[in-house]
């Protein structure tokens, strides 16, 4: 997980030091922080929540959160392995902590292109 954190901001803004945290949650733990905090009672596979502060030596972008039971069953259906699912699902967080958007078709296929080019870099 570091790894791809750290290849992905390194790739994203080079020169920038930012504070990110990452969990790998269960699928009911996922679908609760949905409710709670997005008003939707569904499990997804990965959350991103932006950070509040953003001035300092090391300013907070935000939280990833990750779903490994649906990373994985994603993972059986794409037919590649856990992590390269959990790596593109930690990728997709991030762009989304950067200001990338994929609620329209455009923003979506500038997202998976991005995606896809940092899972190669990773070598996944």
């Amino acid at each position: 997980m570091l790894r791809t954190l750290k290849y992905g901001l390194s790739e994203v803004c080079p020169g920038k030091d930012w504070a990110i945290s990452a969990a790998l949650v269960s699928d009911p733990c996922i679908r609760e922080l949905n409710r709670r905090f997005l008003g939707k009672d569904v499990e997804t596979d990965v959350l991103a929540f932006p950070g509040g502060e953003q001035d300092g030596a090391n300013p907070f972008l935000g939280e990833i959160v990750v779903s490994f039971e649906t990373a994985r069953a994603q993972a059986q259906r794409y037919r590649h392995s856990p992590e390269k699912e959990v790596a593109l699902l930690l990728l997709h967080g991030l762009l989304h902590l950067l200001g990338y958007r994929d609620d329209t078709f455009a923003g979506a296929g500038k997202m998976h292109a991005r995606e896809l080019e940092l899972l190669r870099g990773l070598g996944l």
